[in-house]
């Protein structure tokens, strides 16, 4: 027998609402688990591209660096110092990489966007149930 809403008794009003925020909340963890899953799956693809560019560019940086070292002495700087001054301009770019390349990587970047907005909409939902 189906009870009309005015018919229904406090508890049972309860007991309905109970089950309700229950269904909500484990459609919510379903909903964030499936959100960071495919964002874990798109950093882990990321980071092997980043991974074997830099494995490949690898060797083409080394031969640079040789070549402007030559370059130095050959212009009359000692070997040590065109090394010297080779090796500070690179680490200096490569500083620069690393930090860009982080940015990526900053937590607010990763949260489950989603999960929260509907989380914020369920305890709006949730207010307005318990009135």
């Amino acid at each position: 027998m189906a009870l009309n809403k005015d018919d229904r008794t406090l508890g049972e009003m309860f007991a309905e609402l109970s089950r309700e925020t229950r269904t909500l909340i484990q459609q919510e963890i379903q909903l964030a688990r499936t959100e960071l899953t495919e964002k874990s799956t798109q950093i882990g693809k990321n980071a092997g591209l980043v991974i074997g560019g830099g494995l490949i560019a690898y060797g083409g940086l080394l031969a640079i660096i040789a070549s402007i070292v030559l370059a130095l002495v050959r212009i009359g700087l000692p070997a040590w110092a065109g090394a010297l001054l080779a090796g500070m301009l690179v680490a200096g770019i490569g500083y620069l990489l690393i930090r860009s390349g982080l940015a990526v990587f900053r937590p607010q970047k990763l949260k489950p966007r989603q999960t929260i907005e509907t989380l914020k909409e369920d305890a709006q939902w949730l207010r307005t149930q318990t009135k």
